[in-house]
This record gives structure tokens, C-alpha cells and sequence, in this order.
């Protein structure tokens, strides 16, 4: 159970760096880091519950 918890864990914090890498900061609006953080707090929910 602990390692399928890990194992989600780290490709959601991949899928978040993967299109992290891809903004390009003249290109960013704030609906896009609106949301990378709601990605974030849906990964911090997600660990919370289990």
C-alpha cells in the first residue's frame, strides 16, 4: 500500500514538473500557475486521505 501511495505520488510530481519545464514565463498567464497549484493541492489532498 505504502509504495502504491509513493509510486502516485511521484508521477503526479512528474506530470507538475513535466509542464512545469514547458511554460514559458513571457507566455505564462496566472490561469496557468492557477493551475499548477490547484494540481499541487489535489496532490497534497490525495496524500492526506490516504
Amino acid at each position: 500500500m505504502e509504495n502504491n501511495k509513493i509510486t502516485v505520488l511521484r508521477e503526479q510530481l512528474e506530470r507538475f514538473l513535466e509542464q512545469l519545464d514547458q511554460l514559458k514565463p513571457e507566455e505564462t498567464s496566472v490561469e496557468d500557475v492557477d493551475k499548477l497549484i490547484e494540481l499541487i493541492e489535489k496532490i497534497e489532498k490525495n496524500l492526506d486521505k490516504n
